[in-house]
């Protein structure tokens, strides 16, 4: 009796293998232009926040969240002062703070973000007090002193390893201890900077808070 039942040939065996590696090849290419896409878009959110500080700063005189006048300046929808002190939130603010959560709302790290948005320097819901979300699907922070920053620092938060090196790397020294752009993956510890010898990991699942001088 005859089997009719035949193998592939090398012919079509290497036609699978051409098409598959065309296939990987396609995937791994997509994903480099959507992890350069969030880098620049990380990017360009802190390039953006310190434009819209000193933009506020130079209209007003000063920060908002800590704007002791602001309260006063917009009545609807209405808003809660800063205490003026010149700082916004306490110094070195241990935690990510959820501008969500109950109690929250009327810290000046949260009111930071209605203020620039009654201020037209970030758009959204200017009744709202909640952070920015970042392409890594985190969010922006602003505080004092974080990671040992002196002075306003803006917080990017859940960014892959390879993401916040890119970002360290084009603003400052590519080192999470060091310079101006500093990053922790312990977002309860944004008041303690790392050791200066630390790197970032690139793994795939670490993820880090990068936080920038103003």
């Amino acid at each position: 009796m005859k089997n009719n039942q035949g193998g592939f040939t090398l012919v079509e065996i290497a036609i699978v293998l051409v098409i598959i590696g065309l296939l990987l090849g396609g995937v791994l290419k997509g994903q480099e232009l959507i992890t350069q896409a969030k880098i620049k878009n990380v990017a360009n959110d802190l390039t953006g926040m310190s434009a819209a500080v000193y933009g506020y700063q130079d209209r007003f005189k000063k920060f908002p969240g800590d704007d002791d006048q602001a309260a006063g300046r917009w009545l609807n929808p209405a808003t809660v002062s800063g205490n003026g002190n010149g700082a916004v939130g306490a110094n070195g603010v241990a935690a990510v703070i959820d501008c969500s959560a109950a109690g929250n709302a009327g810290l000046e790290n949260c009111r930071f973000w209605q203020h620039l948005r009654l201020a037209g320097f970030v758009g959204g819901d200017s009744a709202s007090v909640l952070s920015p979300q970042n392409a890594g699907g985190g969010i922006l922070q602003a505080q004092n002193g974080a990671l040992g920053l002196a002075g306003l620092t803006i917080c990017s938060t859940n960014l892959l390893g390879k993401i916040a090196s890119a970002i360290d790397s084009q603003f400052d020294d590519g080192r999470p201890g060091t310079g101006q752009v500093r990053g922790t993956n312990n977002p309860a510890a944004l008041d303690t900077a790392l050791a200066a010898n630390v790197a970032y990991v690139d793994d795939g699942s670490t993820v880090y808070v990068v936080c920038k001088s103003l």
